[in-house]
């Protein structure tokens, strides 16, 4: 308490000493001035005003302390969090690469057995086409031929109706049924 109002007495002394008139008269505006500041200043030590302030200041530092070391454990909660998405992104860039490359392997798959499939039809429709055209030249040989014999008989029976006479034709027929009995019984 002594150290307070030697500072009092100390800051307000100098100017009020340095008056012409009395400094201890209540008509001196300075010395009042002076009576009233020591009397709040007193007030103020009476109700431990000073001690009242330190603690607040103490909880106010005590506050900012633990907002500042809640706020550290947000940071590294933020940092821990944000580590873990930056894994997470990149098990899914990983996954995504995995992924494509899967689909480029079995388009790559796709094509393959669909250049497989082209040849295959290709050879079972040249197959196919080489069959027909075996067939179609089968059937024009037997076309041929059926023509062939057309023509041969045509001209046998020419050759054979201007050479023969009635009796040649009798006999070639009693010659015909005696073959055919023989051959069925």
């Amino acid at each position: 308490m002594k150290k307070y109002l030697l500072a009092v007495f100390t800051l307000t002394a100098s100017p009020a000493l340095a008056a012409e008139e009395a400094f201890f008269s209540l008509r001196n505006t300075e010395f009042i001035v002076w009576l009233a500041f020591i009397a709040f200043v007193g007030i103020l030590i009476y109700f431990k005003v000073p001690g009242k302030i330190g603690e607040m200041l103490d909880k106010r530092a005590d506050g900012i302390k633990a907002d500042l070391s809640e706020a550290r454990a947000l940071r590294e909660e933020a940092q821990a969090l944000l580590a873990s998405y930056e894994r997470k992104q990149k098990d899914v860039a990983a996954q995504a690469d995995r992924i494509v490359a899967g689909a480029k392997e079995e388009a790559e798959k796709a094509a393959q057995a669909a250049k497989d499939d082209i040849a295959s039809s290709v050879v079972r429709r040249l197959a196919a086409a080489e069959d027909q055209i075996a067939s179609a030249q089968a059937a024009a040989i037997r076309e041929i031929r059926d023509q062939a014999i057309i023509v041969a008989m045509a001209a046998a029976q020419e050759v054979i109706a201007k050479g023969m006479t009635a009796a040649d034709g009798n006999k070639l027929i009693d010659d015909a049924i005696a073959t055919v009995e023989a051959k069925l019984h």
